[in-house]
């Protein structure tokens, strides 16, 4: 596989001096901080009210937004999640990531796959991760302990995160099963998910064993990877007219609105409840002011019914949804907060996407080592700085179906390239002042389309797991 070597990050970054970073002309060295990167799951650009939702309430990552950066030119590294996922993982682009789609199943990371964890490891940091992993499965190389985490709690498999009450979930190596043994009049009884009872609600464990990891390791610098599954849809129970699975509609239940419309409200603003439960677990531990916490989410909005596109305006301005290279498929909300280093209430229109993530994490733990990868480090541009710019950014989806779609971005221009065998249909639009998609360049700016067609073959290099053939 082809890989795009970046800069080599060795070390102490030479910046301006805050806790991350060390100036080496004044001899000052600062601890480093924990990070906790929170991310949701099928959350649309446009479903928190800092990002103009206005009929979803989300006042704690609201509250996270005005207390640090909001950035409105964030990219996921794909439109499903799985790629999203290794993108943020090893800090590669679609064209050169180890997983660049959902299909086909068996391609999982390897070896030979260098994640942000193991770095943080490498720095010195515990490292736990919790939620949806979707890039291993037990019998491969790409479970969370192989791959640098200390610590995991979640799923393994990405299609079992479809479900909010399963009979099980993995801690590190180890089954466990959802179920307790209860005493009611002096009988036992064991008690669970299974035969739907539904006792057992993920996303209220992953919140409780993500607090759990930042207790135990309240005394060492720690990298979390909360990687909550809502608001995905739910696979269970089949041909449910909710489709998205939540204890209770509160506080949604008098509203003149649908079930489904419920549902998906009360699921994001639980999610927005138990935010501010960690970041009140953070000022009760004295950690506020040394720990940079991210929030995103993997990719658009889910398409496949409705709600939440139309009826919430999920995707805001754009285009589309998950499973789409157009704007709503892969523009992301994207908020950090680092109180007294990343300034307050700032909007921020640096493009940024996954990728980047390694570099810019690389920079702020002044990682001793040698980083390859597509992404470049925007630790200046939190601080209220200039980082670098990307040269275009590349996506693609589809390989194993009928169509097969690829979008880079080159400044301001946005090209589509979407293929059904030997047709191949192209859309240019300019982002700058069609933000939604809507205008067609593509006969208007031939110079426009022939330079970006030689980026976006540049891009993308197959692979033993990608190889030519299964390309249309």
């Amino acid at each position: 596989m082809k890989i795009n070597k970046g800069k080599a990050l060795i070390g102490i970054f030479l910046g301006s001096a805050s806790p991350a970073a060390a100036s080496a002309s004044e001899g000052i060295h600062y601890p480093r901080p924990n990070i906790i990167f929170i991310m949701a799951d099928d959350l649309g650009y446009g479903d928190l009210g800092c990002y103009g939702q206005e009929k979803i309430l989300t006042p704690h990552i609201d509250q996270l937004s005005a207390e640090g950066m909001r950035f409105t030119q964030a990219y996921s590294g794909s439109t499903v999640c799985a790629p999203a996922r290794s993108s943020l993982l090893t800090g590669f682009h679609n064209g050169n990531n180890r997983i660049r789609d959902n299909l086909p199943h068996g391609i999982y990371l390897r070896p030979d796959d260098f994640t942000i964890a193991e770095m943080f490891k490498k720095a010195g940091y515990k490292t736990g991760g919790v939620g949806k992993w979707g890039v291993g499965i037990p019998g491969t190389w790409g479970l969370p302990n192989m791959q640098g985490f200390d610590y995991f709690y979640g799923h393994y498999n990405q299609d079992q995160a479809h479900f909010y009450y399963p009979d099980y979930l993995w801690e590190n190596d180890r089954l466990v099963l959802l179920q307790e043994l209860v005493i009611i009049d002096e009988v036992g009884k064991i008690v669970g998910n299974r035969g739907g009872e539904n006792r057992f609600y993920t996303h209220d464990l992953f919140t409780q064993k993500a607090m759990d990891f930042i207790d135990r390791n309240a005394d060492n610098p720690f990298f979390l990877y909360l990687s909550y599954t809502i608001p995905h849809f739910s696979d269970y129970p089949k041909d449910t007219p909710e489709h998205f699975i939540v204890p209770s509609d509160e506080p949604y239940t008098d509203r003149d609105w649908q079930q489904i419309e419920k549902n998906y409200a009360a699921m994001i603003t639980r999610m927005d409840r138990d935010v501010g439960r960690i970041m009140e677990q953070l000022r009760g531990l004295g950690l506020e002011g040394n720990t940079l916490v991210i929030f995103t989410s993997d990719n658009g909005s889910y398409q496949g019914v409705p709600t939440p596109i139309e009826f919430f305006n999920s995707n805001g301005p754009f285009r589309g949804g998950k499973r789409d290279n157009y704007e709503g498929g892969i523009r992301i909300p994207f908020i950090a907060r680092w109180k007294n280093v990343i300034p307050e209430g700032v909007e921020n229109d640096k493009v940024i996407a996954f990728w980047d993530m390694m570099p810019t994490f690389a920079d702020i733990v002044n990682y001793p080592g040698i980083i390859k990868t597509d992404g470049l480090s925007f630790w200046p541009d939190l601080r209220g700085g200039k980082g670098e710019e990307h040269d275009y950014l590349y996506w693609d989806y589809g390989h194993v179906r009928e169509t097969f779609m690829q979008a880079l971005r080159y400044g301001k221009y946005k090209l589509h390239s979407i293929s059904r065998g030997a047709e191949i249909r192209y859309e240019l639009y300019d982002l700058e002042v069609d933000p939604g998609e809507t205008d067609n360049l593509v006969n208007k700016r031939p110079d426009v389309v022939d330079k970006m067609k030689h980026l976006m073959n540049q891009a993308y290099t197959f692979s033993d797991d990608y190889p030519r053939e299964i390309m249309h």
